[in-house]
């Protein structure tokens, strides 16, 4: 029997690690990021602090709730703001998109909070606020933030897996991925006429990679090294997370095996709706046409007797998906109820009169014509 994955009802998945691939890094993460399939995960789950690629859920955040063209003014507490930042005045106006190209690009921590403190007041109700965004919107289940920018707190923590989700929810958002990938901007402020140049150096080019779209650096001590990374080819896109690497080289590094293990490996292949899958004399089927996300060799399809459809690479699975039960039809004989002798012959009664009236009327009728 050979079976497909259905896209649109993906089940939480973490798959193991390859062990042909050396990954440095306390974690690191590998999905698909169109199906969310898992293709590599290290340590995927465990808590770790995330650094400025919490500046990736900011963002999308504010996009999804703010108006790009609101004008923000900037508070004391955001130019207070320690750490990377661009460099506002208080009271000064800025764009939303303007402060959310800045925070992403430059990584500016002052840019981050006066987002925060104009999509929820404070940053304080902003971290209520996106906790609950991220768990409804797009399903993490280790993530809990106590500030819009990432500096440490010991109550800031999130997963691998949690923060590629975050990014391949975030990357289907045109704006977001235009900013995501931007590699220079000029930037016009009012204490700091420059041109923001990203810090990944994969997506900036010092670091060859062919089909690098997006990328986020991060560090704070209690984090060390941080990476988000996007990439595709003309079969797959992929999203790379990769969380407490002791320095930036070995980020790029663990980065560049995984996007070139996930490049060459596996590709999409679509199904059309309306395919049936049985199992036990149950029948499932996908309702939509279907992204599935495959090894280029193949990869082994299982069906589960709850309907959970599972793809599994390297005796892991690396996508599962809860198929629709077809419903049995019910089909009802048509029973005719017999009908009694004194029914049937008051029905013939009942017939004739109605036919001697009718004869009468016509009769009448005419000779009134006449």
């Amino acid at each position: 029997m050979t079976v497909f994955l259905v896209l649109s009802n993906q089940v939480y998945t973490s798959a193991a690690a390859n062990q042909s691939l050396e990954i440095k890094s306390e974690a690191a993460v590998l999905l698909d990021s169109e199906t969310n399939a898992v293709l590599y995960s290290k340590n995927g789950e465990e808590r770790l602090f995330p650094a400025s690629l919490t500046k990736i859920a900011t963002a999308i955040y504010a996009i999804e709730k703010g108006n790009l063209d609101d004008v923000v003014t900037v508070s004391a507490r955001a130019v207070n703001e320690e750490g990377t930042r661009v460099y506002l005045n208080e009271g000064e106006k800025v764009p939303l998109k303007k402060l959310i190209q800045g925070m992403l690009i430059n990584s500016g921590n002052d840019a981050a909070v006066a987002i925060a403190e104009y999509t929820d007041d404070s940053v304080e109700q902003f971290a209520k606020n996106i906790n609950r965004y991220l768990i409804e919107k797009i399903g993490v289940r280790n993530t809990h933030f106590t500030n819009p920018n990432g500096l440490f707190d010991e109550n800031h923590y999130t997963t691998a897996l949690d923060l590629a989700m975050i990014t391949n929810y975030a990357k289907k958002n045109s704006v977001f991925s235009e900013i995501f990938g931007t590699k220079e901007l000029i930037w016009s402020g009012e204490s700091w006429q420059t041109t923001l140049l990203t810090h990944h150096r994969l997506l900036k080019g010092e670091i060859p990679f062919e089909g690098i779209t997006g990328g986020k650096t991060g560090f704070v001590n209690e984090s060390k090294h941080t990476l988000a990374t996007t990439a595709e080819n003309e079969n797959i896109k992929l999203t790379a997370i990769v969380l407490k690497a002791d320095t930036s080289k070995v980020t790029y590094n663990d980065t560049e095996n995984l996007m070139e293990y996930g490049l060459k490996n596996f590709h999409h292949r679509v199904v059309k709706q309306n395919e049936y899958f049985t199992i036990k004399e149950k029948e499932y089927y996908l309702k939509n046409d279907t992204i599935v996300t495959e090894h280029v060799n193949g990869s082994d399809k299982n069906l589960n007797d709850q309907g959970i459809l599972e793809v599994v690479n390297d005796g892991q699975v690396i996508q599962s998906i809860q198929l629709e039960l077809r419903e049995p039809k019910n089909v009802q004989a048509q029973v005719e109820t017999p009908i009694s002798s004194e029914q049937s012959s008051f029905n013939i009664l009942y017939g004739v009169i109605v036919f001697v009236f009718a004869g009468l009327f016509y009769g009448v009728r005419k000779r009134i014509m006449k």
